[in-house]
């Protein structure tokens, strides 16, 4: 992706719920954003390498800046490992920032111990703070009530603010979080 082609959402799959995305009722590759210049991608789920490569135009992982993880389902990072594979071109370029909540590295790691050091820095995710990724800048939400650390984001494009609401049974605070230009509901 160049500069030149703007700033831009581009939606990788669209499927929630782990039985959407078992049968591939819709595709789960997640939500590329390019910003600035900066690329990210949020949520790469089963698929995302795919998708990059089916899309017209072509998404190139190598140019990602970043990986935002919202949660640890698979739904929402099973090509977690592949993706950063992709960013860091095999680990050969030390580059780009995961974003993840602290659960993910935990115990039963998403991300495996060969891949673990190929991005240039691992970000854990924390409730209501500030993140920034070249010159992406994204918010997260408060802790959602989920059975994993969850967190939905909000950012801007331009003058837009745009707010990425994911798995969350619903509770109060949420609708003053989400008051935004555009929600993207998971």
């Amino acid at each position: 992706m160049s500069k030149k082609q703007g700033d831009f959402i581009k939606f990788l799959g669209t499927a929630g719920a782990r039985f959407v995305m078992i049968k591939q009722l819709r595709a789960s590759g997640g939500i590329w954003v390019s910003c600035k210049g900066t690329n990210a991608l949020i949520d790469p789920g089963p698929g995302s390498i795919v998708r990059c490569a089916s899309s017209r135009p072509k998404l190139d992982p190598s140019k990602l800046d970043g990986i935002i993880l919202t949660h640890r389902h698979l739904d929402h990072s099973g090509d977690i490992n592949v993706m950063i594979e992709a960013m860091t071109e095999g680990g050969f370029t030390k580059r780009g920032t995961v974003f993840c909540p602290g659960d993910c590295l935990r115990d039963d790691s998403i991300i495996l111990k060969h891949a673990i050091n190929f991005p240039q820095k691992i970000e854990i995710l924390e409730a209501n703070k500030n993140y920034k990724v070249g010159d992406f800048e994204f918010k997260t939400s408060m802790r959602h009530i989920h059975p994993v650390e969850t967190y939905g984001l909000k950012f801007k494009i331009k003058n837009t603010t745009i707010s990425l609401l994911t798995d969350t049974r619903y509770f109060r605070e949420l609708a003053d979080f989400y008051k935004t230009d555009i929600l993207i509901i998971s």
